[in-house]
């Protein structure tokens, strides 16, 4: 007689206390991962090294709009709102040049209110489903430009270019040792309902790596900050970071979806690989601006 394997559960029963948690098993290696890498990386280092504000800004419109309309495409499932998306992309670029014109703020989220509000008038569905289409619309626009203005707003700052590669270097490096140390000694899941292969001994090693990388790019480019500064942003910005990527996981996960998109091979879509620096470029640019001042009135 054959065994019979029976499934085993995830998580520990009343009478089965004795059970260890299971180790987070690694994914099998996809080696798109690292081309996409190697292609991205030096493209990104010119962009943001050698691009003046204006067009550097006209880069992060394109890289968000991407990310925007993947954000949508998770919100509006199968039925189309191709007046919508528009209406998103256009208050979305208004939000991220209003790094460099400040006075186009305002008028753009009006502008958006007012169109998103008036569409479900002139739409053939449902007046509920209409609602709701325009209201995640709205939230898109916020989430995805109030956010991303940051990063322009960065790059307007004296080292504004060396500030942004802190960003990306610090916030990458909480991903990837988070991701790793997650990997081979993860065992107490964090947020089992939204990621479950978030574990916190991975932000533990997240945090240790932003750390590392904050020290390190302190050292090689940006003297300018302390190393208090590096201490506190690492926390900081592995902590947010963990809350962004959180969040776009449980907008996947309430889709159904397990990536946003595909066009960056081996990494899924835009908003996948933007999802923590949502989050940590609000926070960095907050603190590095409040910081500074702080310094001249001392």
């Amino acid at each position: 007689m054959g065994d019979i394997n029976l499934p085993m559960q995830d998580y520990k029963t009343g009478g089965d206390q004795q059970a260890e948690p299971k180790p987070v098993t690694a994914p099998r290696f996809d080696p798109r991962r690292i081309y996409t890498i190697l292609v991205l990386v030096p493209l990104l280092y010119a962009v943001i090294r050698y691009l003046p504000p204006l067009a550097f800004s006209a880069v992060v419109v394109l890289a968000g709009a991407l990310a925007l309309f993947e954000f949508y495409r998770l919100c509006f499932n199968d039925h189309r709102r191709t007046w919508l998306i528009g209406i998103g992309l256009t208050g979305f670029t208004g939000l991220v040049f209003g790094a460099h014109w400040p006075g186009i703020i305002v008028p753009t989220l009006l502008a958006t209110l007012v169109c998103i509000t008036s569409a479900p008038l002139l739409g053939g569905s449902p007046l509920e489903q209409n609602l709701r289409d325009g209201a995640m619309a709205l939230f898109g626009v916020l989430y995805l430009g109030l956010t991303l203005s940051t990063i322009s707003m960065t790059r307007l700052l004296p080292q504004g270019e060396w500030l942004i590669i802190f960003l990306l270097l610090v916030t990458w490096a909480s991903d990837t040792g988070a991701y790793y140390v997650g990997t081979l000694y993860g065992r107490h899941r964090l947020a089992p309902t939204v990621s479950p292969k978030k574990t916190f001994e991975g932000l533990v090693g997240g945090l240790i790596s932003a750390i590392i990388a904050g020290y390190a790019a302190r050292w090689w480019f940006l003297p300018e900050l302390s190393g208090f500064d590096c201490l506190i942003l690492g926390v900081l910005l592995t902590i947010t970071g963990l809350w962004g990527d959180l969040a776009e996981s449980a907008m996947k996960r309430s889709a159904g979806m397990k990536d946003s998109g595909g066009i960056l091979p081996g990494h899924g879509g835009m908003l996948d690989r933007l999802d923590s620096l949502l989050f940590t470029a609000p926070v960095f640019y907050y603190y590095v601006t409040i910081a500074s001042r702080l310094r001249v009135m001392e």
